[in-house]
């Protein structure tokens, strides 16, 4: 773990190259996560080089910079990050970089009215705004906007690029919806890891029970799992989802814990909550990343999907 004082020598030392880079060189943009970076990317396309700091698999409410990802994001051109507490270890660092290089939390330009609130979360809101189309659109646009404040003469391109990307976001969201109203209203019960997702309850009709809070770094008590347990096996509950950022280890003792009652309940599929896919296939974009929660989520639940979800290519390259 580095010091304070390690970060802030490396934010004094790093030279600014954004401010010398040439006007037609692409812009250089670090993003966080991998939505924020998916988002950079379409809009950009060949503009901009965006680099994520967080790949598939990894917890951003525990992530911690390491000393390459100081150089990356003191020499970048924007650094875009989601905000709203999601990346709790950068928050200090962030606010010192943003006094040298421009920084967009982009999350945070989400409407305050539609934000979620939890109770053990004291004065912050949920930051999993990107598990609804509709609700990410406005990180989105805050990207497009950062990009534009970096790159004038690119508005025109980044604002048509954008345009079709959330025409893109609006097909998902459609789709989403459609399917997951199809689950019949006593089985809309969606129990995982941890409670990424209260926003796509609100959205769809789904009760959401995470084992662990908002954040990861919440404790899972055996309090909370005995809970759990029991609310499965009085509902007969038949399927519950691992996340693909979080260890499966609390949904397997739900799983074990039932099958004590004599109830058996199924893993209904490996959900993306807090990162996305493997780079290069369609899980991998937000778009693959909505598709695949959806069907695969509608799908366990009993619906007749297809196999390859919206777009025909789940399990595949982009």
């Amino acid at each position: 773990m580095l010091s304070r004082r390690a970060i802030l020598a490396g934010l004094a030392s790093a030279p600014l190259m954004g401010t010398r880079a040439l006007a037609s060189a692409p812009l250089n943009v670090v993003a966080t996560t991998g939505m924020v970076a998916d988002a950079a990317r379409a809009i950009g396309d060949d503009l901009v080089e965006v680099q994520a700091l967080m790949g598939p698999g990894v917890d951003p409410h525990g992530y911690r910079q390491t000393r390459s990802d100081i150089v990356a994001m003191t020499r970048a051109d924007l650094v875009l990050w989601n905000g709203l507490y999601l990346e709790a270890q950068l928050e200090d660092f962030m606010h010192s970089l943003a006094k040298r290089v421009p920084v967009t939390a982009v999350a945070e330009a989400a409407p305050a009215d539609q934000l979620l609130h939890h109770e053990d979360y004291e004065n912050r809101s949920d930051p999993h705004i990107w598990m609804v189309p509709e609700l990410w659109t406005h990180a989105v646009t805050a990207t497009r906007d950062a990009m534009i404040a970096q790159r004038p003469e690119a508005a025109d391109a980044f604002t048509a690029n954008t345009e079709a990307y959330l025409a893109e976001i609006a097909k998902v969201g459609s789709y989403a919806s459609d399917v997951l109203a199809q689950v019949p209203e006593q089985s809309r019960v969606l129990i995982s890891a941890h409670d990424a997702f209260g926003y796509f309850g609100a959205a769809y009709g789904f009760e959401v029970k995470g084992i662990q809070g908002i954040s990861t770094e919440s404790e899972a008590g055996l309090e909370r799992i005995r809970t759990l347990v029991d609310d499965i096996v009085t509902r007969k509950i038949g399927a519950v989802f691992v996340e693909s950022s979080v260890s499966d280890r609390n949904i397997r003792a739900l799983i074990e814990g039932a099958a004590a009652q004599g109830h058996e309940v199924k893993i209904g599929g490996e959900l993306f909550s807090d990162a996305m896919g493997e780079p290069g296939s369609y899980e991998g974009t937000y778009i693959g990343m909505i598709d695949h929660n959806a069907t695969m989520i509608a799908g366990a639940l009993g619906v007749d999907v297809p196999l390859q979800g919206l777009n025909g290519k789940l399990g595949g390259k982009v």
